[in-house]
């Protein structure tokens, strides 16, 4: 969901290696020094860009929330109106995270109570709205769904695309990569759990 191509700062590349390792051995298995020797720092050295482990986990979280929420509404505003293109568009985005940032979805279903409880209610607020910004898309498709059976299908549709940490990649034999044969697969997924709201509009 994102076209930066510069190289990442210092700061995230710990962001990274916190959430791989986090992810792999859990919060409270990954020491400072752990992290540090991951990106060729001091353990202590980590301390000039935060003040501990606590404060990575909490911008991880929040920040993958943020650049959901951002991103959906990007392709929103640069979408042309049509609400099967934009759901479309939305899908794909999401695909990208999934795809691309496994590691959170694990971190997200193991150590979100971990955070401090104005965090984690930062985090949900901002969930909360990228729901609801598909809600208002798929009741734009699919405009005889309730808003609640609207709401249903898009956690439906999460959960399916969540489910990444799980998968092994897609097999392919006819020349594309493991990563878009898995990419083809979810989107046909999740534009069938959608198709069985009904006939869009």
């Amino acid at each position: 969901m994102s076209t930066r191509t510069d190289a990442p700062t210092r700061r995230e590349q710990i962001l990274k290696e916190a959430a791989r390792l986090f992810a792999e051995r859990g919060f409270h298995g990954v020491g400072v020094d752990e992290i540090g020797a991951a990106v060729g720092i001091s353990g202590p050295g980590l301390y000039r860009h935060f003040p501990g482990k606590d404060a990575m986990l909490a911008e991880l979280l929040i920040g993958i929330s943020e650049r959901l929420l951002d991103g959906g509404r990007r392709r929103v505003a640069e979408a042309d109106g049509h609400p099967e293109a934009l759901l479309g568009s939305l899908i794909d985005g999401h695909i990208d995270f999934a795809l691309d940032d496994r590691p959170l979805i694990t971190l997200h279903d193991r150590e979100l109570d971990r955070l401090r409880d104005a965090d984690r209610k930062r985090v949900r607020q901002l969930q909360r709205q990228y729901v609801e910004l598909w809600v208002d898309v798929v009741r734009r498709l699919y405009p005889g769904q309730t808003e609640t059976q609207a709401r249903a299908a898009v956690h439906a549709v999460f959960g399916l695309l969540n489910s990444t940490p799980h998968l092994a990649p897609a097999t392919a034999d006819d020349g594309r990569s493991a990563r878009t044969a898995t990419e083809e697969l979810l989107r046909r997924l999740a534009h069938g759990a959608f198709g069985a709201l009904g006939s869009p509009a």
